[in-house]
């Protein structure tokens, strides 16, 4: 497991001095270089909207079950012992989860993947002949009791969805549910079963527009496909997008199918991102889709593989930033359904979720990780913060904004408000409609015609994203 990130190839000893004993960094003298840390922003109240403090979605049986997953063992107890230490639970009401039904799981995945993955299950079999077919293996192993530990994480999201249509709260939290890869009749990617997807489902009895909002950094594939053919629920994913990369899916053009079409957006990113860029793209985006949709519920899956140190070695952000994206959709004062994800350097992770518990709460958390069970995991500098890397941001300005261009367009043709002439729109210019528009003298295209040309090749069903705007050259 990763204590740090690593900086430019070297070992993290290599370029910081000697810390600290775990004891002196529990007296709070933790220096770094002769500063103490300091958080990187300064806490502000978020507004929430809610006269009901949050629900947190807890029980022991329910996180022993959660520590059973091998890709991440103990995840759930380091997340939720660092709560418990910074005393967030305190202010939070605490939920017991229910467990799923096998009817309650059928709302979403097939009768004979569900009867399939409890056999295998009860028997422990990991090499039955079907397996392959249902996605059991690899990724995915069919060990015992894998069925009941699917079954927790989908009946604690569908706990914490009804709590929001019986209005006990409008926040309420699963860090361990967010499995977003997951098909109605295939095991994906860690994911035996969509928790996000039952819901989104259970949210649909009383929430007539669900957005979901990805911001692991995989593609939300198994949530797209899932809600790929209606316009009743919005989905938008931030993530990796790069040639051999898991699941492969997610390009800009992507957009949804039929009566879905236009209601899926997706936002494809290279490696090295870091929070302020990060936030910018974010900001941009959901403010497109916030007009074009007016969703009446919000479903967040926040996983913490986009941050720097994780395993997945790719994008550079910081609690902080995801700290910001959050405090931007809570502003709208909406249910909010809060969910996990990925995240497998197990104490940035613990970081990340408690750092954004607080932010929920409106608290500033102290720097010093309190002492508790999970202590020695925070070496060697024991502080909350985590620092990014040096590795070097891929995300061309022009490149990114092409990609935003093309999503603008894509949501005003969901809003139905565009001009009905374009040529005036563009203020005179003459727009070809069959090719990009031509470079001005500075080597770009203005950004009003760069979202006019977009909205005619959507016009004109060419949506497949030239290649060479969407990936590296």
């Amino acid at each position: 497991m990763l204590t740090r990130e690593h900086r430019c190839g070297r070992s993290e000893e290599q370029e910081l001095e000697p810390w600290p004993s775990p004891k002196k960094a529990r007296s709070g003298r933790c220096l770094r270089n002769g500063f103490k840390w300091k958080m990187e922003e300064p806490e502000e109240p978020a507004d929430s909207g809610q006269s009901l403090i949050p629900v947190y979605i807890y029980s022991p049986e329910y996180v022993s079950m959660c520590d059973s997953l091998a890709k991440i063992p103990k995840r759930a107890s380091m997340v939720h012992s660092l709560i418990e230490a910074y005393a967030l639970h305190k202010q939070m009401r605490i939920v017991k989860p229910k467990v799923a039904s096998m009817e309650e799981m059928a709302t979403f995945h097939t009768d004979a993947y569900l009867q399939h993955l409890q056999k295998v299950s009860q028997e422990g079999d990991d090499d039955h002949p079907d397996s392959i077919e249902y996605g059991l293996g690899y990724d995915c192993p069919a060990t015992e009791g894998i069925f009941d530990y699917a079954a927790a994480v989908g009946g604690a999201t569908i706990t914490a969805a009804q709590c929001l249509i019986d209005g006990m709260c409008k926040v309420a939290i699963n860090w361990s549910g967010g499995w977003h890869h997951a098909k109605k009749d295939e095991a994906s990617g860690f994911c035996y079963l969509n928790d996000a997807v039952l819901g989104i489902l259970r949210l649909r009895r009383k929430f007539e527009r669900i957005l979901y909002v990805d911001l692991d950094l995989h593609h939300g594939d198994g949530v797209e496909d899932a809600f790929s053919f209606t316009s009743k629920v919005m989905t938008v994913s931030l993530h990796k997008f790069s040639p051999g990369f898991f699941p492969g899916t997610g390009d800009v053009s992507d957009v949804g199918l039929g009566k879905g079409r236009y209601y899926s957006v997706n936002v494809p990113i290279q490696d090295g991102i870091q929070d302020e860029k990060y936030y910018q793209i974010f900001e941009s985006v959901l403010k497109e889709v916030y007009q074009a949709f007016n969703p009446k519920a919000v479903v967040l899956q926040l996983g913490a593989d986009t941050i720097a140190g994780d395993p997945m070695c790719s994008f550079n952000m910081t609690p902080v930033g995801i700290g910001k994206c959050l405090k931007y959709i809570l502003q709208w004062q909406l249910a909010t359904l809060i969910l996990g994800g990925g995240g497998y350097n197990l104490a940035n992770t613990a970081r990340c979720w408690t750092y954004l518990t607080g932010v929920i709460l409106g608290k500033t958390l102290s720097s010093e990780i309190p002492d508790h069970e999970f202590f020695t995991a925070y070496g060697p500098d024991y502080v909350l913060e985590i620092t990014p890397s040096c590795r070097p941001d891929r995300n061309e300005p022009h490149r990114i904004q092409q990609i935003l261009n093309y999503i603008k367009a894509q949501q005003l043709q969901l809003a139905a408000s565009l001009p009905a002439n374009l040529s005036n729109f563009c203020q005179g210019s003459e727009m070809p409609t069959t090719s990009r528009p031509a470079l001005d003298v500075k080597g770009g295209t203005s950004p009003a015609k760069e979202v006019i040309f977009a909205i005619l090749q959507i016009r004109q069903g060419k949506t497949n994203f030239p290649g060479s705007w969407a990936r590296p050259s």
